[in-house]
């Protein structure tokens, strides 16, 4: 694969990292260099590359990227019981304008993932979610995008695209191929009441900061259901993450986004995940956090149980639960104990919409529904097989 956008990983840098152990992930990346070009991709699983770009930022837009220190802790760390091929294809820079930078990342994302090799991003600003988005125009039907962050980041679509408004625009531009948008850990106060409104009218998904703190796992069958998923550095508390620039002091701790992050890797349908709104001002702690992060992503992927929920299904356990005039039925796997909820396909309904017949659900929605309470997520994806 020849992509003229990505420069190799700096020889200063590999210098430096030749002092890490052999065992930690340094010696079990293979990594694009000046002198080796871009790995072989035959065999790998996960390809690592940033994004120097952040024109559109509403703040920091000036700032020069460099993800090495993301790297440096990364490469540290020792890998777990892992059989994965892992690549480092260096960084994209800046085009001559942000819409090569997305021509360049869509290009890319597009490539990976039809060879069934799962891009991260390390990114600057989050309207690059945009560009990782549009690579799925030709390789699929519909997607779902779970995006982990304090905002909604709607904006208003007419406006230009930036990174407060990148989803207005994933939205309303052609082709319309997001069948749904998933929300986790939005604050109030930071998300006008418009945009509160628009989310339920569009029935999408939004989960706040503190029910996902207090119940955590709430939140792995929305990963399950994912196709792609980004991260906003944002929505993690900034003294955790040692930032300056942005002073909240609510968001994510370092344990919960990377039990989040392990949820994104373990989906068997998640085929891209992004980090960004990175900063220089991020500390060496933080560093590591985001390196971490990467870790649990992978060991999640590592743990997949590939469960297609189409052909899988034959060999699910199956529960009805009669509520009023529908009668809801459940599935679970004997693998891995996960369960689904089938979402009655409409006949004339979108055909794009056939594969969302079958919905990652919890043991907890089963029991409520066993208590006549419909699970919300099952009444939000009927409805819009219905439109």
């Amino acid at each position: 694969m020849d992509f003229e956008f990505l420069n190799p990983l700096e020889e200063e840098f590999l210098e430096e990292i030749n002092s890490f152990e052999s065992n930690t992930l340094k010696g079990q990346i293979k990594m694009h260099s000046e002198k080796s070009g871009v790995p072989e991709l035959e065999g790998i699983r996960i390809a690592v590359f940033g994004v120097k770009e952040n024109r559109l930022a509403i703040k920091n837009e000036n700032e020069f990227l460099n993800f090495n220190g993301i790297r440096r802790s990364f490469y540290s760390l020792f890998p777990g019981n892992w059989y994965l091929n892992i690549a480092d294809l260096g960084d994209i820079e800046k085009g001559e304008t942000v819409e090569d930078t997305y021509f360049a990342v869509q290009t890319l994302v597009k490539e990976l993932v039809k060879q069934k090799i799962i891009p991260v991003i390390l990114g600057g600003s989050q309207d690059l979610i945009y560009a990782q988005y549009r690579a799925y125009d030709t390789i699929s039907q519909m997607v779902n995008l779970v995006n982990i962050d304090s905002r909604f980041d709607l904006g208003d679509a007419e406006k230009p695209i930036s990174n407060r408004s990148y989803i207005g625009k994933i939205v309303v531009n052609k082709p319309y191929n997001l069948f749904n948008y998933s929300n986790v850990g939005y604050q109030t106060y930071f998300n006008s009441q418009d945009e509160i409104g628009l989310m339920e009218r569009l029935f999408f998904d939004a989960y706040r900061l503190g029910e996902v703190s207090k119940n955590i796992t709430s939140i792995e069958p929305v990963m399950r259901d994912a196709n792609l998923v980004g991260i906003d550095l944002g929505a993690v508390n900034s003294s955790v993450i040692g930032r300056n620039h942005q002073n909240s002091p609510n968001g994510f701790d370092g344990k919960e986004i990377c039990a989040l992050s392990r949820y994104a890797g373990i989906s068997d349908k998640v085929s891209s995940f992004g980090v960004y709104e990175y900063s220089s001002d991020i500390s060496e702690t933080g560093n590591m956090l985001i390196a971490q992060m990467l870790w649990y992503f992978i060991e999640g992927v590592n743990y997949r149980t590939d469960e297609d929920t189409l052909s899988a299904k034959k060999d699910f356990i199956k529960y009805q639960v009669p509520i009023d005039d529908e009668v809801l039925v459940f599935f679970k796997s004997p693998v891995s104990g996960r369960w689904w909820i089938e979402i009655p396909f409409i006949s004339n309904s979108n055909t794009k919409l056939k594969r969302h017949t079958l919905l990652p659900c919890s043991e907890e929605d089963y029991l409520e529904a066993c208590n006549q309470v419909i699970p919300e997520r099952w009444y939000k994806t009927k409805r819009k097989n219905e439109l």
